[in-house]
């Protein structure tokens, strides 16, 4: 037993020291090795979620010890997310709308896409070349049939007439032949080809030419009033092509769900370098984009500064279905969220997530039905918190379907928290999982190069073994084109 686990197994649990809880985590590693992966942070913020947009004067870091064991408050990371989607679900129903099909990219169908018409609504060729009808050779006439040109004549026996792709088929026409399968003579007529191993050198031979050779007849696809696709469809760039094909000008979807963002702290600068104690806000421009690839509609990113009065007045008034506050989650003089929503009579459904980084997330129902998921602020942190609890929500509200879990192998042992998941930024190499450095809570440079989070379990995973993965936007491509 080494000293460190024997002097704390001599303590209270909320006694427990930051530095240990690192060294736990890291090992005591040989001088001058390079710093482990998941030792990129400062000591409080490896051991702890973090609740700022980046380390400032006026708002340290609180002691994590009281919160890191507090499991009667944090809700196991599997946990949160499966209440985030109950909590979703119990939300107040949301109307469908009908939106032109420019603007339903990404959406869902709130009905059944059924045919409007047969597809083709015609018989049409498949191919350039000649409508024929009967055996040949066949007498070509003068005129030809393009697309979208009125019903052409009747053809009989033995004749043939020019056709382009996508062009009604004269009624009676038996075929379409090829531009590459046919000739014509100096009398004008029209001849087959010989396909390969048919006639001899010097004369065209007359291959028979099969019934109803490369011509879409009428309904090939569906007949008016088939379902093409279920209610609950994600409309993709596919699904509006054949929206349009089968007639419809605009489609029956659920909308997409409103947020509000709501950037705390009066530390933060919108522009320009950091200075005396202030630095730059992360999360107002980070999230707005994110939110809209995970499927929200963003209605307004309103800057309160540590205003309590202004947050209980954005959060009583927005008309937003989810809104997203961005630090004040912890309990420091400053942290407004907590207390706001117990004067509201909100109700607290996840109240600190044991997952780092982002230990101090929560999710509540405030009076009226709406949602809020508060964010720690540290940028990194907040990811975690927009992973867990946010995409679950939109997820549902938005009428998606979750995505299919998948694992891969990570590429190196990837160190863990003693007690909570960690979710590791990692890059995709080889069918591997290779964890990234500069993970820390306030750091946003590994997950900037990463291709997904690894969800790495307690106690953290040796070379190897398959990790869980959770895509990213510009990695998966969003739901409606990255970027949002």
């Amino acid at each position: 037993m080494t000293a460190a686990r024997s002097t704390r197994e001599g303590r209270d649990a909320d006694d427990f020291d930051v530095e240990e809880a690192l060294a736990l985590v890291n090992g005591p590693g040989p001088r001058g090795a390079p710093e482990p992966v998941s030792g990129c942070g400062t000591p409080a913020e490896e051991a702890g979620g973090g609740d700022h947009h980046a380390p400032a004067p006026g708002r340290g870091a609180r002691d994590d010890a009281a919160t890191e064991y507090a499991p009667h408050r944090a809700t196991p990371w599997p946990e949160a997310r499966v209440v985030a989607e109950r909590a979703a679900r119990s939300a107040a129903a949301r109307s469908p709308v009908s939106v032109p099909l420019d603007g339903a990219l990404g959406l869902v169908l709130a009905a059944p896409l059924t045919a409007l018409t047969d597809l083709p609504s015609f018989d049409t060729s498949a191919m350039d070349g000649w409508a024929v009808a009967g055996p040949g050779p066949w007498q070509v006439r003068d005129e030809g049939v393009l697309a979208g040109s009125a019903a052409p004549e009747r053809l009989t026996d033995g004749e043939a007439v020019r056709i382009a792709t996508g062009a009604r088929v004269p009624r009676d026409a038996t075929a379409v032949l090829r531009s590459e399968h046919g000739r014509t003579d100096d009398k004008g007529r029209l001849h087959a080809r010989p396909a390969p191993g048919h006639g001899t050198a010097g004369t065209p031979g007359t291959p028979d030419v099969a019934h109803g050779q490369d011509i879409r007849p009428r309904g090939q696809e569906c007949r008016s009033g088939d379902r093409l696709l279920p209610l609950g469809t994600l409309v993709t760039p596919a699904v509006l092509g054949l929206a349009a094909a089968a007639g419809y000008d605009t489609l029956t979807v659920l909308p997409r769900p409103r947020v509000e963002v709501l950037v705390l702290g009066d530390e933060l600068l919108t522009e320009g370098l950091p200075r005396e104690g202030l630095i730059r806000d992360a999360l107002g421009p980070m999230l707005p984009s994110w939110l809209r690839a995970l499927g929200a509609e963003v209605v307004a990113v309103r800057r309160l500064g540590d205003d309590a009065g202004a947050l209980r007045t954005a959060v009583t008034a927005t008309r937003a279905d989810l809104v997203v506050t961005t630090g004040g989650t912890a309990s420091g003089p400053v942290d407004h969220v907590h207390p706001i929503l117990r004067g509201l009579g909100a109700e607290l459904l996840v109240d600190g997530v044991k997952v780092r980084p982002g230990h101090p997330m929560l999710l509540a129902r405030v009076p009226g039905g709406r949602l809020l998921v508060g964010l720690p602020g540290n940028p990194l942190a907040a990811v975690s918190g927009l992973l867990t609890l946010a995409e679950p929500l939109l997820r549902v509200l938005a009428g998606r379907t979750a995505p299919e879990p998948f694992a891969v192998p990570c590429g190196e042992a990837v160190q863990g928290h003693p007690h909570d998941t960690r979710l590791v930024p990692v890059s995709l190499r080889e069918d591997r999982a290779v964890p990234l450095h500069y993970n820390g809570p306030a750091m946003l440079r590994g997950i900037a190069a990463s291709d997904a989070l690894a969800v790495v379990p307690p106690g953290g995973a040796r070379a190897g073994r398959e990790l869980e993965l959770i895509d990213l936007p510009w990695t998966s491509g969003g739901i409606d084109g990255w970027p949002g």
